[in-house]
């Protein structure tokens, strides 16, 4: 499901703020009710967001991140194009440490073909699509499974990418700031992609164009703390003087859709 700017604001709203009214969102967006409507009814029926009596909820918890499954289908084509760019940096041999989120599960699909990897991930995701070729080699992490992600957190997943040197750290990211700054839903989040970063000598980090300006309160790195930044467009407004930057510059490469 490839969802409209409008409606992803519309979720960033609600899961800064739980409800908003029609009329309300219809003057912030300067559309007629009746067009955001029409946006509601489609994030409902997608189980983003629920009607309300005289408005709209989000369908989590005010201030958390989307479930994963509803991740999985936003923004699919875009997503798709970034797993299979960062696919194609990817030559058989190596080794890889590989984060959550839902475009990594596409990259781990994407890497299924390629041969004799070495794969450390706390990602279940993508260990379970990187499983279906033997001559892989995969590493998880004990401790609990958060569910619905199917992802594991926490001090010994950190302690885990501590133990490796590996030739590629492939994460994603909540939010990108317009000052570069980068946030997740949750501290544990940072401080694993902080650990994939510091544990690989060629870091990678993949965002499509909804974690731009996207609210998320844990902070931590720079867009700058990679060495590669893959996206599958250039984000324009506030973000120009971001990306105008030649430090920003020289670490972009961006996805194109017809890969």
């Amino acid at each position: 499901m490839n969802i409209s700017d409008r409606q992803r604001d519309i979720i960033d709203i609600l899961r800064r703020d739980g409800f908003a009214s029609i009329e309300g969102l219809a003057g912030q967006f300067a559309v007629t009710p009746q067009t955001v409507r029409r946006d509601v009814n489609i994030l409902n029926r997608a189980n983003l967001v629920r009607r309300r009596h005289g408005g709209v909820e989000y369908a989590g918890e005010p201030g958390m991140n989307m479930s994963y499954d509803s991740r999985q289908v936003i923004n699919i084509g875009a997503k798709h194009a970034i797993s299979l760019h960062v696919a194609n940096l990817i030559p058989d041999n190596s080794s890889i440490l590989i984060g959550i989120g839902s475009t990594l599960e596409l990259l781990a699909l994407n890497l299924a073909g390629h041969r004799n990897l070495t794969v450390i991930t706390n990602n279940l995701n993508a260990a379970m699509a990187l499983g279906t070729n033997s001559g892989n080699r995969i590493v998880i992490p004990g401790g609990v499974l958060r569910l619905p992600d199917r992802d594991l957190l926490g001090p010994d997943v950190e302690a885990m990418f501590h133990n490796y040197k590996a030739d590629f750290g492939i994460f994603g990211v909540g939010g990108i700031e317009t000052d570069g700054t980068l946030t997740d839903f949750d501290h544990r989040e940072v401080a694993l992609r902080q650990a994939i970063a510091a544990n690989c000598r060629c870091s990678v980090l993949v965002a499509d164009h909804s974690k731009f300006n996207r609210a998320a309160p844990a902070k931590g790195g720079h867009i700058t703390d990679s060495d590669i930044v893959v996206i599958d467009t250039l984000p324009g407004g506030a973000f120009i003087p971001l990306f105008d930057r030649q430090d920003v510059r020289k670490r972009l490469q961006i996805a194109k859709g017809d890969q």
